[in-house]
């Protein structure tokens, strides 16, 4: 591989760095005679799938010049850094190359703007469109779209992408404009659109002829910055809410605030990321998604920002003591939900096993309910001890931390996205 392109790598993967929307596929991608590579499964990303599997993707900008002088990107204009770009040749002959090697399972591919939307729009497909027309290759490519970009651009790009995304960076639009004044939410939205109407128009085309061509199956995802600004978690959250309405929103990212441009005054002092707030949001995120919690019952006016010591769902029970505690053998499936200590599966599971026989608390530790949690909330044959309608919020919230504190100082500081139900 020639010298010039190890560096523009070296340079290139360093400035993409700070994008984290990049997350298993969803989608699957056979391999076919005469191509190269595959999509299987979940997917490919830059962590665990869920069945524990570790995938790779090459994670790269096509260049770090930009137009654009956002207060909180590494790459801004005003910015001295060091700049490269990728021809389209050689971006595609790289990730080939890795691909061979083993190095990578596929693509993340995200850009600078410059010229104008348009111009690195077209040559961001013109990548994607010759690894998939030319190279056969099967593997997965997550693509970003540029905001501002036209709808046929977009479209082109959906045709040979897994899954989009366009950022949407700051959760509201009047602290957009403070941070990044040339860029608006409606730069941003419509590119969403499109994207969204290709995913439906491909659809139900599909339902029609079987071999129609597939637009981003893997749907589209976005990305907000959290601690920039000083948007509340309900502000937020709401935000993701109304993502999350359209059809084609597969996941909303939280990337909390490095501060990579601390000379510029607009933006907050701080000394590192807002880590144990971006991952309560991933949680709170969970409960919109997996939980059938609304926005309101998470955050409201009288608590607008989560929690940070304890998770949200808990949060959440402790502060309606009067639904607890439930019957495990004749409550819902939508209520189990809502117990702390009680996952997806498990209240799946509760629901199931009920049917055969009245659940102890020996069959749900086989079913995966953390009973350290659950057991002040719910009620069962054989338990005995004290619920927190018998005690007190402040007791059992009291108990729990002070076991969560009990596991080290080291551990209390090894967050995971993981929800933690």
């Amino acid at each position: 591989m020639k010298e010039e392109v190890l560096e523009k790598l070296k340079t290139l993967a360093e400035s993409a760095k700070y994008d984290v929307s990049c997350a298993s596929s969803g989608t699957t991608r056979k391999n076919t005679p005469g191509g190269i590579g595959s999509t299987a499964g979940w997917g490919i990303c830059h962590s665990f799938t869920e069945d524990g599997r570790c995938v790779s993707l090459l994670k790269i900008m096509l260049t770090n010049y930009c137009i654009f002088d956002c207060a909180y990107c590494i790459n801004r204009r005003s910015n001295d850094i060091r700049r490269a770009t990728f021809a389209v040749e050689e971006l595609v002959e790289l990730t080939i190359e890795f691909y061979r090697r083993n190095y990578i399972e596929g693509l993340f591919l995200s850009s600078g703007v410059i010229n104008n939307a348009d111009y690195t729009m077209e040559r961001m497909v013109r990548v994607v469109k010759e690894l998939r027309t030319v190279h056969k290759f099967n593997g997965y490519i997550h693509m970003k779209s540029i905001p501002g970009a036209s709808q046929q651009l977009v479209h082109e790009a959906g045709l040979y992408a897994d899954r989009m995304s366009v950022n949407i960076e700051i959760p509201t639009e009047e602290n957009l404009k403070m941070l990044a004044p040339e860029k608006d939410h409606e730069s941003v939205y419509k590119p969403m659109l499109y994207i969204q109407q290709g995913v439906l128009e491909s659809t139900e085309e599909r339902q029609k002829h079987r071999y129609a061509p597939r637009f981003a199956p893997a749907g589209q995802s976005t990305q907000m910055i959290i601690g920039a600004t000083n948007e509340s978690d309900k502000q937020i959250l709401q935000t993701s809410a109304s993502l999350y309405q359209r059809p084609s929103m597969k996941r909303v990212y939280y990337s909390g605030y490095i501060p990579v441009n601390s000379y510029d005054n607009r933006l907050p002092a701080v000394k590192q990321a807002p880590l144990v707030r971006e991952n309560r949001l991933y949680q709170a995120d969970w409960l919109l998604r997996f939980y059938e919690f609304k926005v309101d019952e998470i955050v409201d006016e009288k608590f607008p920002d989560l929690d940070l010591e304890i998770d949200p769902k808990l949060a959440w029970a402790l502060r309606h003591p009067e639904q607890f505690p439930v019957d495990i053998n004749k409550a819902d499936y939508s209520m189990i939900l809502r117990i702390p200590g009680i996952g997806v599966k498990s209240a799946q599971l509760i629901v199931t096993s009920r049917r055969f026989a009245r659940l102890r608390s020996a069959d749900l530790k086989k079913i995966g309910v953390v009973m350290k949690k659950a057991q002040y909330f719910i009620t069962c044959n054989e338990l005995t001890l004290n619920t927190v309608s018998d005690t007190s919020p402040e007791y059992v919230r009291r108990i729990l931390t002070e076991k969560k504190m009990g596991k080290g100082k080291d551990n209390r500081q090894q967050l995971s996205l993981v929800f933690d139900p």
